[in-house]
This record gives C-alpha cells, structure tokens and sequence, in this order.
C-alpha cells in the first residue's frame, strides 16, 4: 500500500513508519517544515520527505494525492496545556482535520487512522477497566478535541465511504521521546534520573497510569492499516497500571540509581487511576501488547544514555 503519514517524523510516528516499512509499504511522510529526517532510509525503503502546513489546504491536498491510507498523528497541543488556549486547539487539531477530510475526498482516498486518547477521552473512570463503550467525559480541551475529531472521522465514513479506524492510546513511552516538552512520564523521570536530578511528583505518587512502549503501538497501527472489519474504535493500552511510585522503582532498578524524590499536592485534574481494556484490539486487529514495561524502560534508557552523551 502507498500512505501517508501526518506527523511521521515525530516520537510514535517514526516507530509506525519503521513497522511500515518492515511490512514493505511504500510511505510518504509529511512533516512540518525545518523538521529533518529522523534517519536516512536505505535505497529498498520506499520513502518519500515532504514538508508542509497542516492548515494549508493546498499542501495537504497535494499530500494525499495517490494514497491508499491516510495516518493522522498531528496534535498540536499536549493535555496539560490545550485548556490555555482552547481555540488554538481546536483551529489547528479540529478545523485542521476537516480539511484533511475534504482533501481525502476530492482525491477519493478510501481510509484514515486516527491516533486518539485513551488517557483523556473518557475523564474520570466510571469503573475499571475502561472499554470502548466507557462514557465520555474529556476534562481537558485536548480530549474534547480528539472527541470531536473521532465524531468528524465517522459523520465523513457514512457520508462519504471513508473507512475510519480510530485508535485510542493510553501513555506511549519510548525511543525517541522528547523530554525537553515534557512528554510523558517515563521520558522526564528517566532523563533526570540519567542527569542525577530529583523527581518532582504531584501528589503521594499514587496516580495510576496504563504505559505502553511504543513498539507495540507501532504495530498496532499495521494492523489498523489493514483492518476491514466493521469496528472503528479501539483501546491500545497495556490494560495494566502502573503508579509513579512503582514507574521509578522500575526506572531505578533498570539505571541502577537512586532517585530523589520531591512530593508536591496532588493536583485536581489528575485523574487518579486510567487502565483502559484492550481486548477489542486483540480480537479484532489481531494484537496485543508484548513488551513488559521494564524491557521497555530498559531499551528507552539504552537510546536516552547515547542521546544524552551526543
């Protein structure tokens, strides 16, 4: 198949490209400008680098000429900050994807797969573990945004035929993570952990969470890539929580380090614990997760140490 990636230069969209590639797709990645290749392709990868606006009709048209699927993995926002600017939000998430929408249609390509929020979408757990059928509840106006989108995606798959697969992710982790945005919790504690820095947590580190490395979302989203079966939306989780207590116990036995610690009051947004239920995946895409999150840790910190040493 020929796609095209939106935001396939970034943390989880280079591991999908890679898992792409490795199932002998043809990719056509699009990135924003100034955004470098995040390696060099060998001559048997079928890989083609275009830069462009998200916003600009024309760019995103000319992206989706020839494509069989569309990935979109562009946000904008992270959660902790989109409730600053709300509309900011949504005219580069929602009125962004709209018209990705209507580029798909005028060049009729016939299916997308959207990276959603399992950490944000449903709010606070109603009970546990949290299924596609959970309510929806977004607390923050990123959720409220990746909602919106999800709703677009199906309202353009009964009018115009195009196949939506929408896959809600919980806290990836991982290669290529950037710490410096703060993006995700095992990527600060173990970038400071390397540093010798202490943690700052808020709350008693209780607050519970459901990591999955990012490997094995990339190989979800293969599996998404060619899915046809009648479901839209799936959990990608690990369906196992982890608490920020136990998250550097891991993180301390993988460095080998001691980690100082600084305890700060909880904050109210955080929602105390998010385990999200995956079997709809594993029946329906064929995938489970198969990465423990101490492997994961231990080859996220094998990248950072040669990151952090450059």
């Amino acid at each position: 198949m020929k796609i095209v990636i939106f935001g396939g230069g970034g943390f989880i969209g280079a591991a999908i490209a890679d898992q792409l590639l490795k199932d002998g797709h043809q990719l056509r990645i699009f990135e924003r400008p100034r955004v470098p290749p995040y390696r060099e392709f060998t001559a048997e990868e079928s890989v083609e680098w275009v830069t462009g606006d998200l916003m600009s009709s024309s760019e995103v048209t000319e992206a989706v000429e020839g494509v069989d699927v569309v990935l979109h993995l562009v946000s904008t926002t992270l959660p902790k900050t989109s409730n600053d600017d709300p509309i900011y939000d949504v005219q580069t998430n929602l009125v962004a994807t709209l018209q990705m929408l209507n580029a798909m249609v005028a060049k009729k390509v016939g299916k997308i797969v959207f990276i959603s929020s399992g950490g944000t979408v449903y709010g606070s757990p109603k009970y546990l573990p949290i299924d596609e059928s959970h309510p929806t509840d977004p607390q923050v106006s990123y959720g409220v945004t990746k909602l919106a989108i999800e709703k677009y995606l199906l309202i353009y798959q009964n009018l115009h035929g195009i196949k939506a697969n929408i896959l809600r992710v919980t806290n990836p982790y991982g290669e290529r993570q950037r710490v410096e945005t703060a993006q995700g919790a095992v990527g600060v504690f173990l970038s400071r952990a390397l540093q010798d820095k202490p943690l700052d947590i808020w709350g008693d580190g209780s607050v519970t969470r459901d990591y999955i490395y990012v490997g094995d979302v990339a190989t979800a989203f293969a599996k998404a890539v060619t899915y046809d079966g009648e479901h839209s939306v799936f959990n990608i989780s690990s369906a196992s929580g982890t608490s920020l207590n136990e998250l550097i116990g891991v993180i301390e036995g993988v460095t080998g380090k001691s980690i100082a610690r600084n305890y700060s009051p909880g904050r109210a947004f955080d929602v105390p614990t998010s385990i999200l239920d995956n079997s709809l995946a594993q029946q329906e895409l064929d995938w489970q997760p198969s990465t423990s999150l101490e492997d994961g840790v231990a080859k996220t910190c094998a990248w950072m140490r040669k990151a952090l040493s450059k």
